[in-house]
């Protein structure tokens, strides 16, 4: 597979309301704020790194969630507070790496 753009629809978790303190990803790590996402391991397996419209530097794909199927991204976000008002949009997202790929 190679990196490529499309439009993807943009969520957002966070520690509280989604995931339990010190809860590891599927990659093993702790998320971190401003760099970790889940996607679905179909479209972008884990190690996937993405540029989104909108949000600052690279992010990369740390985690998968049950609702996060297709072309739908789950952003890591600082608190509950700030992933309910990033509520759903619609973002384009350049791909820049696929997981597992070198």
């Amino acid at each position: 597979m190679t990196p490529f753009e499309a439009v993807f629809v943009i969520s957002a978790f966070s520690v509280g309301c989604d995931v339990k303190p010190n809860h590891p990803t599927k990659a093993g790590t702790l998320p971190v704020v401003g760099f970790t996402i889940a996607s679905d391991p179909m479209v972008l397996p884990i190690g996937s790194i993405v540029e989104i419209e909108g949000l600052r530097g690279e992010r990369m794909s740390h985690d998968v969630g049950s609702g996060v199927k297709g072309r739908h991204l789950d952003v890591f976000m600082a608190s509950c507070r700030e992933a309910r008002a990033w509520g759903k949009r619609k973002r384009l997202v350049r791909v820049t790496h696929i997981g597992g790929s070198r």
